[in-house]
């Protein structure tokens, strides 16, 4: 008995002592265990910017549930949530948070983690939520995401996670309810059907995911609680399956950014509870399903650049709740529906880049809750409503886009009561009367009605001083007579782009002008203007281009002017300017054209001229400009046009001109240069035209003009030259005109000189050589003159009329043009219009008479083969392609013996212009998006198109900028459209140097991945501003090999992007040096050796977006 009770007892103190333990376990975990988890997660984390944790996370403090981000349980006192999101913390994540067991939620999003997710945390039993949204952590996805037993939601989106999105996510019996993993770096692959198999799955958040596959055609049978599906931004293809409308439940429906064709399925229309349906930038066709308009829940509805055709359903009336509308970008035909009138709450009306036509009806201006109308570029004829009834109000509107159709009338006054408006664009139109008051806009940042034909006088100019945040206003091509009034200097401070172009401005240009301090572009060429430059001009320190060619003025260019130390354009072409060119123009470091042609101007080139290295354009022709020319020359080491002509200059020709090896047109005709055509012309590999006419050159024509492959246009008449004409290279293609009136030319007869003498011929006896004379030689050249003669008088009666037409294939929307059309648009192809020249012909603005359209005319020359051959294949590509990013045809004029394609004009230039400019003239986001534009050009290329199309040229003087700087790729003349089932194409056919793949080179193939790799040149030269011709990269360097080397290097990104780009001083510096170095990187994915191992454009445009976004979300922390 004894024993028994001395049993209970020893039983019974020891269950007391576990009691112990365990209450003092259960206190070690409360005051220690997550304690040491967090002091050991703060220890892994970099100083944080905001100082929080380092002076909040403390052992001092009475319990760590105090600390900021720390939420404990009631009951335990453990810690069950974590929240850190936004702190602006940069470090890694240390395993020890995998002590944390009763953690419930964990978020730590928008910061600046690194590193891998600790497989620790897989003890996090507990956990419903993880969120690590925005942050840079590298790594697979943990696959033990998928056997934590509570986890409900994941946010894993905004890194840079890689490999394949890991099946164990998908677990059956998971209680998954929400999956984020968009804008990561996963490899390419199929879509996990996996997360369509899971019942308790209702948001799903897949874009920017590396898909590319088609949707099951059951992922609605296994999902009813599917409420958001956002899949946009892969490359996703295939149909949309019908079963859709078995997702009922769903309200969010994101699938731009893919590949997908075929119809928009009408079933969609079934899914009643749907409220945001985005199909953007596929390549769906047919008919908007009038369906559509069944989804009465609908608020926003995105289709935009598609292939879709017919009209707007009129079922579209019954969205009511609808307040986005977008469908810019297709083939719609068509008016307005009058239902459009019942969406009383549409804020957002986007319809550009179609072809809807008819009058703008009254009744969308009566949608009083509308804040953004586009309706550009369009075929809307007719006047706007002259007024709007009772109760009818713009009040709210912020954007009102009607450019680019055929309206016309007067400019109706309620515009002018729009008072929230901030874009207002009306140019490319017939609008007609004076020009309103635009005054009561206060709130307006852009003013665009340029080339209407306007009337009046420039008074308006005074009601804008008014509108303080006026930053663009452009109204060149309308008939505004008048004088520029004093009060425009009392325009918005903010104002940097004023464009009054061929207006017929009289008088002088007001001192007032200097007032607009932050003006970056200004333009009035074309005008009336008369007296001097004003010197306050010298006060706008932020201009960046002056053009004021093509008036009037007088007097002296002057130095003030060169106070203007961010100027790059400086055209003041075609005035009576006198004087000499001021010499601190030298020190105008930034300067990349001058354009001081057509003046009076004299005296000589000062030295230091030439020691701004980086010029790509210089004309000073016609003008009185004496002495010699600098050896300091040769320093231009990007100059691409270089036209001297007309002048007084005298001396040799110096041969440090050949080191210029980027010159394409060269002109120094008409001048009084003397001794030989330098050999080192030989040098100048990119060499179009040459004229070196009507000079006193003697000696022989150099043999090494032979190598100037390029070479299209020669002429050395009118000299003092002797000798042999050289027969290699481009003299094959040369006629007698670039030779004439040359003392002692020697050559082919179709030259029209004598046959060379040969060296045996000279040892005949003398009076041999006299009878040869008398009796041979002068009957020979009497013929010879008189078949000059015939000749000439033939070709001058062609010229005088017009050549026949002959009939082309064109393409459905094409114009065609005759002849006189484009001869008087483009003052008989003068001078004055020329854009710039090129391998087969040349490029000239023109103003078509009819409707004063605004274009470039590409004339092709048709004594070239070649050219003729570019001709057929540029129209064959240009009428089958349509996209955004492609520049746009609009006719062409063909006949016997002339070629030519209208197409849209670009005011802006080419990329090559702005890449050799100062970095304030593209910034890093400006490069970012040009970069997305000429991607997704190629990718509607290569994968949009029936056939893909291998563009065969692309380099920054073949992509050109609008207005809005959106790049179009143009110049097809090399490309290639491959037949059904064509992969590779075999061709001869000479692209530029540098640019091409190794294939291409080497064996002359040609597929779609020889314009990946042109384009990763491409991105190169953006980021770095070094063409891969540069003189640096000789030898086995190259441009490629510069760029991998750097970005093997740590921080040596800094110093191989174009100067200016990454200054120490941004405060985003981190933020451009990531967004640049991704860029690189991607580029050399583009520059694999191989033409297998190289990404595709689909991959490009994704990579690319991925980049964008998490600059842009970066940017603004």
């Amino acid at each position: 008995m004894e024993n028994s009770c001395f049993f209970i007892v020893v039983i019974t103190f020891l269950l007391l002592l576990k009691c112990t333990t365990l209450c003092s376990s259960r206190n070690f975990f409360n005051s220690s265990t997550d304690q040491d988890a967090l002091l050991a997660f703060k220890s892994t984390i970099s100083p944080d910017s905001y100082g929080i944790l380092a002076h909040n996370w403390s052992t001092n403090s009475t319990s760590i549930c105090f600390w900021i981000g720390v939420y404990c349980g009631i009951k335990h006192q453990r810690i069950i949530a974590l929240n850190l999101s936004d702190f602006n913390l940069r470090g890694t994540v240390a395993p020890h948070l995998g002590n944390l067991t009763f953690l419930r939620s964990l978020d730590i999003s928008f910061n600046n983690f690194t590193g891998i997710i600790p497989n620790e945390l897989s003890n996090l039993h507990r956990l419903k939520e993880i969120n690590v949204g925005f942050n840079f952590f590298t790594g697979e996805v943990p696959s033990w995401l998928g056997i934590l037993p509570k986890l409900q939601h994941i946010h894993l989106n905004n890194n840079t996670f890689t490999g394949k999105i890991p099946p164990s996510l998908f677990n059956t019996t998971s209680k998954l309810q929400t999956l984020n993993l968009q804008f990561n770096q996963f490899t390419a692959g199929s879509m996990p059907y996996g997360i369509f198999k899971m019942s308790s799955i209702r948001d799903i958040d897949l874009r920017g995911c590396s898909l590319s596959s088609t949707l099951p055609s059951d992922l609605c049978n296994n999902t009813p609680k599917l409420k958001t599906l956002y899949l946009s931004r892969n490359q996703l293809y295939g149909k949309i399956p019908p079963y859709i409308y078995k997702c009922r439940d769903l309200e969010e429906l994101r699938l731009s950014n893919n590949h997908f064709d075929g119809n928009i399925p009408s079933e969609i229309g079934s899914l009643v509870n749907l409220k945001i349906l985005y199909l953007g930038n596929n390549n769906f066709e047919g008919v908007i399903p009038r369906e559509l308009g069944n989804l009465t829940s609908l608020i926003s509805l995105n289709l935009p650049r598609n292939k879709l055709s017919g009209g707007i359903p009129k079922q579209f009336g019954n969205l009511t709740s609808l307040n986005s509308l977008v469908l810019y970008e297709n083939k719609l035909t068509g008016e307005l529906p009058q239902e459009l009138s019942n969406l009383a709450h549409l804020e957002q009306f986007y319809v550009v880049i179609n072809a809807l036509s008819g009058s703008i009806p009254s009744f969308i201006f009566n949608i009083s809750t509308l804040k953004i109308m586009g309706l550009q570029s369009n075929q809307f004829s007719g006047s706007l409503p002259s007024t709007i009834g009772m109760g009818l109000s713009l009040l709210n509107l912020e954007e009102l886009q009607l450019g680019d159709n055929r309206l016309m009338g007067v400019i109706p006054n309620y515009i002018t009561n729009a008072s929230k408006l901030t874009h207002l664009g009306m140019y490319q139109n017939s609008f007609s009367g004076p020009v309103p008051n635009f005054g009561n806009l206060r709130l307006l940042k852009r003013l665009r009605f340029w080339q209407n034909n306007l009337t009046g006088d420039l008074r308006f100019l005074s009601s804008l001083t008014h509108c303080r945040y006026l930053q663009i206003l452009q109204i060149s091509r309308n008939q505004l007579n008048g004088v520029l009034p004093a009060s425009i200097g009392n325009l918005s401070t903010f104002l940097k782009d004023f464009r009054a172009v061929e207006c017929k401005i009289t008088g002088a240009i007001p001192p007032e002008i200097g007032n607009m301090s932050s003006l970056l572009m200004l333009q009035l060429g074309s005008n009336q203007l008369t007296g001097f430059i004003p010197t306050s001009l010298g006060k706008l320190k932020q201009l960046q281009g002056i053009h004021l060619y093509d008036n009037r003025l007088q007097g002296y260019i002057l130095p003030d002017l060169c106070q203007l130390s961010n100027l790059v354009e400086f055209n003041l072409q075609g005035n009576m300017l006198t004087g000499a060119i001021p010499e601190c123009f030298g020190e105008l470091k930034t300067l990349r054209d001058v354009y001081l042609g057509s003046n009076n101007l004299n005296s000589t080139i000062p030295s230091n001229f030439w020691n701004l290295v980086d010029l790509l354009h210089i004309d000073l022709s016609s003008n009185n400009l004496s002495g010699q020319l600098s050896l300091n020359i040769g320093s231009l080491n990007v100059i691409i046009s270089l036209n001297l002509s007309l002048n007084q200059f005298s001396g040799d020709i110096p041969s440090t001109i050949g080191s210029s090896k980027t010159i394409e047109f060269l002109s120094l005709a008409h001048n009084k240069f003397e001794s030989s055509i330098p050999k080192s012309l030989g040098n100048i590999i990119n060499l179009v035209s040459l004229d070196l006419s009507n000079n006193h050159l003697s000696g022989e024509i150099p043999k090494s003009l032979e190598g100037l492959r390029y070479l299209q246009y020669f002429n050395v008449s009118y000299n003092k030259l002797e000798g042999e004409i050289p027969t290699g290279g481009p003299f094959v293609k040369f006629t007698a005109q670039s030779f004439f009136h040359n003392s002692a030319l020697c050559g082919a007869t179709r030259y029209h000189v004598p046959l060379c003498v040969q060296t045996h011929m000279r040892s005949r006896p003398k009076n041999v050589s006299n009878l040869l004379v008398k009796y041979i030689s002068t009957p020979i050249i009497s013929t010879i003159i008189l078949v000059i003669i015939i000749i000439v008088l033939i070709r001058r009666r062609k010229q005088n009329k017009a050549p026949p037409p002959v009939d082309i294939s064109l393409g459905i929307s094409w114009r065609r043009f005759s002849y006189q059309e484009l001869v008087r648009g483009t003052s008989a192809f003068s001078e004055t219009n020329l854009v710039g020249r090129g391998g087969f012909g040349s490029v000239f603005k023109g103003i078509l008479s009819d409707d004063g359209l605004n274009v470039a005319i590409k004339v092709f020359n048709v004594q070239l083969k070649e050219a003729s051959k570019s001709f057929d294949t540029e129209s064959k590509i240009l009428s089958s392609v349509r996209h955004r990013n492609l520049v746009r045809i609009i006719g062409c004029c063909c006949n016997t013996e002339f070629k030519a394609l209208i197409l849209a004009y670009m005011p802006n230039g080419n990329l090559e212009k702005w890449l050799y400019s100062e970095s304030y003239c593209l910034d890093v986001l400006q490069r970012v998006n040009i970069a997305i534009d000429v991607a997704l050009a190629l990718e509607y290329l290569h994968h949009g198109h029936t056939f893909p199309v291998v563009h065969c040229d692309i380099k920054p003087s073949n992509i050109l900028l609008d207005e809005d700087m959106t790049a179009h790729v143009a110049d097809f003349g090399l490309s290639k459209l491959f037949d059904k089932g064509e992969v590779v194409i075999q061709t001869n056919t000479l692209a530029t140097i540098g640019y091409t793949a190794p294939e291409y080179g080497s064996e002359g193939k040609v597929s779609t991945s020889g314009d990946v790799y042109s384009y990763g040149i491409l991105l190169l030269e953006i980021f770095t501003r070094r063409k891969p011709t540069d003189e640096m990269f000789i030898g086995e360097m190259s441009l490629k090999d510069w760029v991998s080397g750097a970005l093997l290097q740590e921080n040596a990104v800094n110093e191989i992007v174009a100067p200016g780009l990454l200054t120490r001083e941004d405060r985003h510096i981190s933020t451009k040096e990531e967004c640049v170095s991704s860029v690189l990187g991607l580029a050399m994915e583009c520059l694999a050796f191989s033409p297998e191992e190289r990404i595709n454009t689909m991959q490009i445009v994704a990579v690319l977006q991925k980049i964008k976004t998490r600059f842009l979300t970066n940017r603004m922390r």
